[in-house]
């Protein structure tokens, strides 16, 4: 699906029919017409001097300083909700005026109207469950990235935001920043001529991969609601810490000489290596490094990819990836390939760098007349032809910034939940190419997987949720 146009946007955001138009018309020919103010300013309008209320879901770890960006951006906290009261205690503390709550079901019920906006920062397998449930509210919504761990998640939750027309965002890195916004200005400019291939890597995971699960259950805290936590996925034994010799708690302690984030087997913070919960070092850093990449060459959908890694077993996501993308030609553009590479994996070293090493994440695009490493022209030759390029994309003002002037009617976020389809459909296809092991060919319009390895590949789109989790 690709994302809409600003005037298309303009359309859903404002929440104003046809079929409004010409009854308000022919109520004016009567002399007399009272137009809602939802109809006036859209799902979720606020009059100038309004406050907007915020909700947050999964208010520890990342949810924490998020929160408070929020607040900083303009929203009013006025309800937390975390299956962790640990976690929860200092964002508690910050808000003490804020109502809490452990079941994110339990609040929407319980705040009603009193909430405008929700933030989700819990682990990837409850996003769309979370964000589904905002969005029949009609709720804005920002969720952290991935939007969802399954492809079903994703359009069912896309969908619906289509929908309520309310203001969403993703947290992916922006590509409205200055380096995303310059990124496009030179290349838009010719800067390297046609790019044909991209090379984008992360140095992640720095939590656990390619491990299996413990043997054995611990007592379940009572600061935590296991059953919570767990959500739509399968329901597995609570175990606290990793034993003495376990492979992941190896990992965890090499971790590049840093402190580990977290010895907890899922929680915190672990989830992000099991399948069941996470989506791996793809889906954290993906949608990061991607995102400013769709929006300068102007991607869409790929309809071939292919993956390689180091062993992937049945539960976890491995330790080390390549996952290669192929783009078709498109209108006047011309095929592309991106190759992914995470756990240290990175492309081959440009000769132009002159020795200087790859950094440990970024993206490298390679041209028909150049290179650039992020928004550096390569050779430097080449770069001193293209210093006086004009800027001429708005530079905004960050992630939740964006979410906030979108919720008060202004233009959509950067990373809107129609864009956000499309960098988190990239993460969510390599990770089926992984768990396959197969050359997979992807149908973006029937959404499905074709010839070879189809049907087991389609298995991946919809995997069954625990019985009494819809969405």
């Amino acid at each position: 699906m690709k994302p809409m146009q600003s005037s298309e946007r303009g359309d859903l955001s404002s929440g104003l029919s046809r079929r409004a138009l010409l009854q308000g018309a022919g109520a004016a020919a009567a002399g007399f017409v009272i137009v809602p103010r939802r109809v006036l300013g859209g799902p979720g309008y606020r009059s100038p001097g309004q406050t907007l209320t915020l909700a947050g879901v999964g208010i520890g770890g990342v949810g924490f300083p998020q929160m408070q960006s929020c607040e900083k951006a303009g929203f009013q906290v006025v309800a937390l909700c975390d299956v962790d009261d640990h976690l929860a205690a200092p964002a508690r503390r910050k808000w003490p005026q804020a109502r809490t709550y452990r079941d994110f079901r339990e609040m929407f019920d319980a705040e009603g109207d009193k909430v405008d906006a929700v933030y989700i920062g819990t682990p990837d397998h409850t996003h769309a469950v979370i964000t589904a449930a905002a969005l029949r509210r009609n709720k804005h919504v920002c969720c952290v990235k991935p939007l969802a761990r399954t492809l079903h998640e994703l359009q069912t939750v896309v969908e619906a935001a289509r929908r309520a027309g309310v203001a969403t965002q993703v947290t992916a890195a922006p590509n409205t920043n200055e380096a995303s916004c310059r990124l496009c200005e030179l290349l838009w400019a010719g800067a390297i001529g046609q790019v044909r291939e991209v090379h984008v890597w992360s140095d992640r995971p720095i939590w656990p991969q390619g491990m299996t699960r413990p043997a054995g259950e611990d007592s379940i805290p009572g600061h935590l609601d296991w059953d919570l936590w767990i959500g739509p996925a399968p329901m597995r034994p609570f175990k606290d810490k990793w034993p003495e010799g376990h492979s992941a708690l190896a990992q965890i302690k090499a971790n590049k000489g840093k402190p580990p984030l977290s010895t907890g087997v899922y929680h915190p913070f672990n989830f992000r290596g099991w399948w069941d919960f996470g989506t791996g070092a793809l889906g954290d850093m993906g949608c990061h490094i991607i995102n400013p990449v769709y929006r300068a060459l102007k991607l869409d959908h790929p309809t071939r990819i292919q993956a390689t890694s180091t062993l992937v077993l049945e539960e976890s996501a491995p330790l080390a990836s390549i996952v290669t993308y192929d783009f078709p030609a498109r209108d006047d553009r011309k095929p592309v390939r991106v190759v992914w590479y995470d756990g240290g994996l990175k492309p081959p070293c440009p000769q132009e760098l002159a020795g200087r090493p790859l950094p440990n994440q970024g993206a490298l695009f390679i041209g028909s007349k150049g290179k650039m490493l992020g928004s550096e022209i390569l050779p430097v030759s080449r770069a001193k032809q293209f210093a006086n390029v004009p800027k001429t994309l708005t530079r905004r003002p960050g992630t939740f910034d964006e979410w906030f002037e979108a919720c008060n009617g202004g233009e959509p976020a950067g990373c809107h939940f129609d864009w956000a389809e499309l960098i988190t459909e990239f993460v969510l296809l390599g990770n089926i190419a992984l768990r396959t092991g197969m050359d997979l060919k992807w149908n973006p319009a029937k959404r499905r997987f074709t010839g070879s390895g189809a049907e087991e590949a389609n298995a991946w789109i919809r995997p069954p949720y625990r019985e009494g989790w819809t969405l």
